[in-house]
């Protein structure tokens, strides 16, 4: 498949949503913006958070996983259903209590403004960085695939994708990507079912049934050591955790929850989502098991897939084939489509929710009397916040894993834990606490895990954290906060 129809198809996709764009964003102001009016249907949220939830990374990275870890990502998928259910009925009744526009003002009701403040740029951090990991896995694939075949570099790529996405979400934010995301996301879900279908077919019946069960498809536990980082309890256990915080503590994710009529439909919003994602995952780990199994078939593809940079070997398989093999008709027109809705359902929620609380939580436009100057200022954070993600996607070029997913996770759990612990010592407790001292706590226990991980193989020399890293993060924060609080209740 050559570079100039990949380009072709990309252009197209963006045309579609930039119409989108120009429909939603008619007369939209800061409200619009931040909340959309909250006019939103429920199943329109919940059926465009799937995508959003899933992004580019999920696309290429989870199938590739299967190859190294077989089919125990599963355990994480059940920790994350446990998770929605808690978000669904703690959460979700909190921020609606409150009539929260950025969930963090939360933190400023419950210990005061340096808090709030301190919470949100965890979150800026948070969505920063792991947006531009979401981000730098599609400019890679974009940037090996199409844009080195003329001559242009990575920079190229990151710049190209940012600023599509700029375009069509700058006028009307999470009203504009509600309706975007439910496109993106129906994308993706064919590309995904189309993508298991063709390669199926492909494939001797007996010999594919067999090889799925060998990759672990009907056994998803680890228990045969305990010691082991993907121990079947650390899976459901960050599972859990990484679902608390980055869903349930995300502005991103919950932007969008807050633009339903109310409580109830965000409610029913987040138990539909969570059982169709359950599903979707487990697909996707099936269409892994297809691609591995083909390349094993294709000597040729097989060669080039073990000559690739071993570090970015099992992000680039889908594509390889998609793109590269005897399929690149149909499939590769597929998997571009699937990894565009998926990459920009992603990344565009995520610019629009870090302008967001820059906006609100650190500088607080939603106060201002001028709205005219609050708009104004809302742009020019968007367009710094685009830049900012355009730098550290660079930097992140440099600093990966070989598995861009575990990338992720592995950065959540020193900077959401912080927020896990903020948020149910308030809920869980009426204990006061200095808001002078609170934000010291949530400084401290991040920085110390990271001189345990530094020290972990000296310490332990069998055990190995896994994903339990963040939910560990928020209960030390937690009994940080109660050691340092009073008796006397709120």
């Amino acid at each position: 498949m050559s570079g100039a129809f990949i380009l072709g198809v990309i252009i197209l996709y963006f045309l579609v949503l930039i119409t989108i764009s120009y429909f939603t964003s008619k007369g939209a102001g800061n409200d619009t913006f931040f909340t959309g009016n909250r006019s939103s249907k429920w199943y329109l949220v919940s059926f465009g958070m799937i995508g959003a939830s899933l992004s580019g990374i999920t696309f290429i990275s989870v199938p590739g996983m299967v190859v190294g870890e077989q089919f125990s990502y599963m355990q994480m998928v059940i920790g994350y259903m446990i998770g929605y259910a808690v978000i669904a009925f703690v959460l979700l009744p909190l921020y609606y209590k409150y009539n929260l526009t950025s969930i963090y003002s939360y933190l400023q009701s419950r210990y005061g403004i340096i808090t709030h403040k301190v919470g949100a740029a965890f979150f800026i951090l948070s969505r920063i960085l792991g947006a531009s990991v979401r981000l730098f896995l599609v400019a890679d694939v974009l940037n090996y695939f199409v844009f080195q075949q003329y001559g242009l570099g990575f920079e190229v790529a990151v710049l190209i994708t940012l600023l599509l996405i700029y375009i069509y979400t700058y006028r009307g934010g999470i009203k504009t990507i509600v309706w975007t995301d439910t496109l993106q996301t129906s994308f993706m879900l064919i590309a995904l079912g189309t993508s298991v279908y063709l390669i199926y077919n492909l494939l001797e019946p007996s010999y594919t049934n067999q090889g799925l069960k060998s990759l672990g498809m009907i056994d998803w536990f680890i228990t045969s050591d305990a010691n082991a980082a993907n121990y079947w309890w650390k899976g459901i256990l960050g599972g859990f955790f990484i679902t608390l915080a980055m869903t349930g503590l995300d502005q991103d994710m919950m932007q969008k929850n807050l633009t339903c009529r109310n409580k109830e439909e965000a409610q029913k919003n987040m138990i539909w989502f969570s059982i169709i994602l359950f599903g979707v995952n487990f697909l996707f780990l099936v269409l892994g098991g297809l691609l591995f199994l083909y390349l094993q078939q294709s000597p040729e593809l097989l060669s080039t897939f073990y000559e690739m940079d071993e570090s970015k070997r099992l992000d680039r398989m889908f594509p390889l084939i998609a793109l590269k093999s005897d399929l690149s008709g149909a499939l590769g027109v597929t998997f571009l489509l699937g990894l565009i809705a998926a990459a920009y359902s992603s990344a565009d929620s995520a610019l629009t929710s870090l302008t967001t609380s820059a906006s609100v939580d650190l500088l607080e436009v939603n106060k201002w009397e001028n709205q005219r100057k609050a708009e104004i200022t809302r742009k020019w954070i968007h367009i710094g916040m685009t830049i900012v993600l355009f730098i550290v996607i660079l930097l992140a070029n440099a600093f990966k894993e070989s598995n861009v997913i575990n990338t992720l996770f592995h950065i959540a759990g020193y900077t959401y834990g912080p927020l896990l612990g903020l948020f149910f010592f308030g809920i869980l407790t009426k204990r006061i606490v200095s808001d002078k001292k609170a934000w010291i706590v949530c400084l401290i226990i991040p920085t110390l895990l990271v001189f345990y991980k530094r020290f972990e193989p000296e310490l332990f020399i069998h055990y190995k954290t896994g994903h339990e890293l963040l939910g560990i993060n928020g209960i030390l924060c937690f009994l940080g906060l109660y050691i340092i609080s009073s008796k006397k209740q709120i």
